[in-house]
């Protein structure tokens, strides 16, 4: 039996030698520059209800030069990361809230800051759409306690159920709103009386008013 000398293909190990050596090298690299950085959290909060709010862009500056920018989730919470160590400042911003700076906050290489939890935004009623509302029987009368629904109504008819409320003492409601355009559906409810829906259109910051009246039931 000959036994023929094994071929090696010096070009081709030589080759996945330093490939293999330029990905380890570029991982490495990657996690120097991720554990150089650092980030900060927080949660933001509406003044007067505690409520927190999703949605609220939170943009990291140097100056006014803006840096990155991540929104809050449905709790009000965010985290932010990949920042240089540095001086940051920080804008909080969401349609219907005052607008929150935050100033002077260190970011430290390989820390993530926790700011402060509390983060208090006020409602900017000068921001916002409102549709006010009062309820009525069928003889004018004004009727407390009626349940009211908001739902937006989505291009398809169909509709998304956003907010409720009850009527006051003076069959009055309130809804505050994004200013942005978009259709809505209120529906009034009371026992033993009919359903009434009123559609109501919001295009801007302005208040529109609608009267709803409540019949009995068909027996």
């Amino acid at each position: 039996m000959i036994i023929k000398p094994l071929s090696i293909n010096l070009r081709q190990a030589c080759g996945g030698f330093v490939l293999l050596l330029l990905l380890t090298t570029t991982v490495a690299i990657g996690q120097e520059r991720t554990s150089a950085n650092g980030g900060v959290k927080g949660r933001v909060r509406v003044d007067g209800n505690s409520s927190t709010p999703a949605g609220v862009v939170v943009i990291a500056r140097q100056g006014e030069r803006e840096i990155t920018r991540v929104e809050t989730n449905r709790k009000g919470e965010f985290t932010m990361q990949g920042l240089e160590p540095g001086v940051y400042g920080f804008t909080f911003r969401k349609p219907g809230l005052s607008i929150g700076r935050l100033e002077n906050v260190e970011v430290r290489a390989g820390k993530t800051r926790a700011l402060s939890d509390r983060l208090f935004l006020t409602i900017d009623d000068g921001s916002l759409a409102f549709i006010r509302g009062s309820v009525f029987d069928a003889n004018g009368r004004v009727m407390p306690g009626a349940r009211i629904e908001l739902a937006l109504v989505r291009p398809d008819g169909t509709d998304k159920k956003l907010d409720g409320r009850v009527s006051s003492e003076s069959g009055l409601f309130v809804f505050r709103l994004p200013p942005d355009r978009a259709r809505y559906r209120v529906t009034v409810k009371a026992s033993g009386m009919q359903p009434a829906t009123r559609e109501v259109e919001i295009d801007g910051a302005a208040r529109t008013n609608v009267a709803l009246t409540l019949r009995p039931a068909a027996n």
